[in-house]
């Protein structure tokens, strides 16, 4: 079970989405193997936009990221959320 950052609800790993943070980037980890410290997120874009809005990934990882290191990140979620939606995933 983890958490995700934006709803703070917990989850079984294997239904969230994984985001790393490794030698100062940030990364969406789509196949649960990066290396580096990981948080979670919902597949809904509600939390997504909750975890902006809280600026929850600057408080997971205990660093100032600014936007533009965060918004190519939560885009890729959102990309990812959409091709379940869609059934491509």
């Amino acid at each position: 079970m983890r958490r995700c950052i934006g709803c703070m609800t917990s989850y079984p790993k294997d239904t969230l989405i994984r985001i790393a943070y490794h030698d100062g980037v940030l990364t969406v980890d789509e196949d649960g193997r990066a290396p580096g410290r990981g948080v979670y997120l919902c597949r809904n874009g509600e939390c997504v936009n909750t975890a902006v809005k809280r600026k929850a990934l600057n408080r997971a990882f205990k660093k100032n990221f600014k936007d533009d290191e965060t918004g190519p990140v939560f885009d890729r979620v959102l990309e990812l959320i959409m091709e379940v939606v869609n059934g491509q995933r």
